[in-house]
């Protein structure tokens, strides 16, 4: 039979990433190109103990249908958490739970954006959110990235004359791919110019509580009086990504609106996962469980760093994250990005080449991610070795 998908799936094509990491599945292969948590980082002994208490305890509760907002204890403790944690004022606004951050991407593309609307998201950016706004024929438009955040000037310059802007997507903490955490006044700037143009703000905030270095700074949210800013959360890399649980804090007529499209998507989000994300907020020692994510990503992040500083050729850039997973390397002019990528797993070290995060994948690049939670300690040390033996034999 000859399968005629529709126009919004056809032209979607497998995630350049999830090709590559086909060749971590080689045990050889050293991992640089995964966006895990390090394994140490799971509370496996907390989770172990909750879902026995609330199986022992509630099992009905964590087997029944529930509603699909949320189970409501676990809305309530991040109505609190978004509050007191992240500066996030919940006066004139509401939440819903999702089945991962990723959902919130997706139910927010649904509710405003139309086919051939514009959509501008940060360039690179994560190429997760890149497909789903794919999906749905819109106009996905990059806009350059610089040390401390979106160039604003090409920002106002797309709101302006792109047509029909309706969403600018953005990672303001440690984004994917790059590290790189938007600068505070980058961040009121950006909420003055959605409100300016009338765009809706996503802000996706995955990796915040990774900081390991520096201030820490306010959320785009936090600044949002008007309700321009969808502001999401999730649970992924704090307590575990395989559980699916994450959250969106927005006005309620746009969480009643993503309501409706969840509905349609899978009624609600996994009750026994909320039910052991409410618990684990209520019993665990967070303040210590942050602290050691901390440290751990820390002590990584420094080895690879300096593993890269003094392996790799000078030519080779960096950037120098202040929290989060993953650094973005960029190799000298007239390198060729995808040649080096192929020559990386042929030594048998996964990267990911910087095309993957691009709102265009033909334009040029000639950068690539690395991610230092996932491999060893020793992998690090040893990859970094065969990249840095690979950059100065093709650019010394």
């Amino acid at each position: 039979m000859t399968y005629q998908f529709s126009n919004r799936m056809s032209s979607l094509q497998p995630s350049l990433v999830r090709e590559i990491l086909k060749a971590t599945s080689d045990p050889e292969v050293i991992p640089f190109a995964a966006g895990n948590p390090a394994p140490d980082a799971f509370p496996v002994d907390d989770v172990r103990r909750i879902t026995a208490e609330i199986l022992r305890d509630r099992p009905i509760d964590a087997l029944q249908y529930s509603i699909t907002e949320g189970y409501p204890p676990l809305r309530e403790a991040l109505k609190r958490m978004v509050a007191d944690r992240y500066g996030v004022p919940m006066e004139g606004n509401d939440l819903i739970i999702l089945s991962g951050a990723q959902q919130g991407a997706d139910l927010a593309t649904k509710a405003f954006v139309n086919e051939g609307d514009t959509v501008l998201c940060e360039d690179p950016s994560f190429i997760g959110c890149l497909n789903c706004f794919r999906s749905y024929n819109c106009n996905l438009v990059g806009v350059e990235m610089e040390a401390d955040g979106l160039n604003l000037e090409k920002l106002e310059r797309a709101m302006a004359e792109q047509p029909n802007v309706k969403l600018l997507y953005v990672i303001p903490n440690f984004q994917n791919p790059t590290g790189i955490t938007t600068s505070l006044h980058k961040r009121r700037e950006i909420l003055r110019l959605a409100q300016k143009y009338d765009v809706m703000v996503f802000e996706d905030n995955p990796y915040g509580d990774l900081r390991f270095a520096g201030e820490p700074l306010p959320a785009i949210k936090s600044f949002d009086t008007d309700g321009h800013v969808l502001y999401v959360g999730s649970f992924s890399k704090i307590l575990a990504p395989g559980i699916r649980v994450a959250f969106v804090a927005a006005p309620p007529a746009v969480i009643a609106k993503m309501t409706v499209g969840k509905q349609c998507a899978d009624v609600h989000t996994n009750i026994l996962a909320q039910m052991i994300c409410e618990r684990w907020l209520a019993t665990a020692d967070l303040g210590a469980h942050f602290a050691r994510l901390q440290e751990i990503y820390r002590r990584k992040c420094a080895l690879m760093l300096d593993c890269i500083d003094r392996e790799f050729s000078p030519r080779v850039a960096h950037t120098t994250p202040e929290g989060g997973l993953f650094l973005w390397c960029t190799l000298p002019e007239g390198a060729d990005m995808m040649d080096f990528c192929n020559r990386a797993v042929a030594e048998k070290v996964a990267v990911v080449p910087g095309i993957a995060f691009l709102a265009r994948e033909t334009d040029p690049c000639r950068s690539f991610r690395m991610n230092f939670s996932t491999p060893t300690d020793e992998a690090i040390v040893e990859g970094c070795k065969r990249l840095g033996r690979l950059t100065h034999a093709l650019y010394d």
